[in-house]
């Protein structure tokens, strides 16, 4: 009996203990980094800042079974607001999106019925990065892979309220954290 035992237990470990098959949820970008500057074709035009203002090009792969869309947001975590601030949100790509290239934005660019919310720029769209002089800011670039077809928003939704609905249906989620400083 006690042999058994052991050779269960020595199962169980090994077993535990093996690398998972399936391949993690992994976002990344022809133009950003981690831990990388972000150049000036992401840096907002205004507020004091002379950029280009474009959406990085991003691709992921390996999203967990039963994803039914994504949802893609840029958030700045050093903002000097109490509560950071939104430089993207983007909900309702289809589920066989993988990639969104550079700039993209509006019908133009993003796939499907892919809905842009508005930042905290006041714009409905990609704001770039453009934190205060001397600081240096992180910007978290991150996908979503989520668990329906469609978020269902009112019109004008507050970031606040996306990044709720984003996280009450997300399966799992994939960062690129850039920094910028001017």
């Amino acid at each position: 009996m006690l042999r058994k035992l052991i050779a269960f237990s020595l199962f169980l470990t090994t077993t535990l203990a093996s690398p998972a098959a399936a391949q993690a949820f992994d976002l990344t970008s022809a133009t950003v980094s981690e831990g990388g500057m972000l150049t000036n074709t992401h840096v907002f035009e205004g507020f004091g800042c002379e950029g280009e203002n474009e959406s990085p090009q991003l691709s992921w792969s390996d999203a967990p079974k039963g994803t039914k869309s994504f949802a893609i947001n840029v958030y700045d975590p050093d903002a000097p607001t109490g509560s950071g601030w939104w430089h993207w949100n983007v909900v309702n790509l289809p589920a066989s999106t993988n990639a969104i290239a550079q700039n993209a934005s509006g019908n133009d660019g993003l796939p499907g019925e892919a809905l842009e919310i508005r930042n905290d720029y006041g714009a409905v769209g990609f704001g770039g990065a453009c934190p205060p002089p001397g600081e240096v800011h992180r910007y978290v670039f991150t996908v979503y892979a989520l668990g329906t077809e469609r978020l269902e928003l009112p019109d004008n939704p507050s970031n606040a309220l996306v990044g709720f609905m984003i996280r009450a249906n997300m399966l799992d989620s994939a960062s690129i954290t850039a920094v910028y400083h001017r």
